[in-house]
């Protein structure tokens, strides 16, 4: 079963596979034209207002796209910029107004303006049980360890190991869960 709310906005249907249960939530919108597509496990919930965006919708550069494992959530007002890939894993709870970011601009060459010199795609993963609490943000080329907990504001430059708690900006470990 599939639930899509009121004003939901779903472009490049085709390109999305979904388990049992999805739920995507009033006023989402989802462009799903990617090269691996967008996958969402059994239990997916969609959060409203959230965007998922793997390519531009007004033309440029096809992104890689996005997988979401089961039991996972993303939060209300939720920014997944999947450019590069984003896989989140199992039982991952994202809160509202979290930011993911699998690509960065490119801006060493002052002569060019930074438009110009296009962006270097990276790979993101959230390993299984994680919590990505409240208007945290995650940038490109980051692993977020299984078990792992990033508190509210957070801003995660660089890899977090499991069972890990991060906070600040930049996020640094404050402790450990084990």
């Amino acid at each position: 079963m599939v639930l899509v709310g009121r004003k939901v906005s779903i472009r490049y249907a085709k390109y999305i596979r979904a388990g049992k249960d999805l739920i995507i939530e009033d006023g989402a919108e989802l462009n799903c034209l990617s090269e691996q597509g967008m996958q969402f496990g059994d239990r997916v919930t969609i959060g409203r207002n959230a965007i998922i965006r793997p390519s531009n919708i007004y033309g440029g550069e096809i992104g890689q796209g996005l997988k979401v494992g089961n039991n996972s959530n993303i939060g209300p007002f939720a920014y997944i910029g999947c450019s590069g890939f984003i896989e989140i894993g199992n039982n991952v709870m994202i809160s509202p107004r979290v930011s993911i970011y699998a690509e960065n601009h490119l801006f060493d060459n002052p002569e060019l303006t930074i438009k110009e010199q296009g962006v270097l795609k990276q790979f993101v993963k959230i390993e299984d049980d994680c919590w990505i609490a409240a208007n945290s943000v995650i940038l490109s080329g980051v692993t977020i360890g299984k078990g792992s907990v990033i508190a509210a504001g957070a801003v995660v430059t660089k890899d977090v190991p499991p069972y890990s708690v991060v906070a600040g900006v930049p996020a640094s470990i404050i402790r450990s869960r084990k």
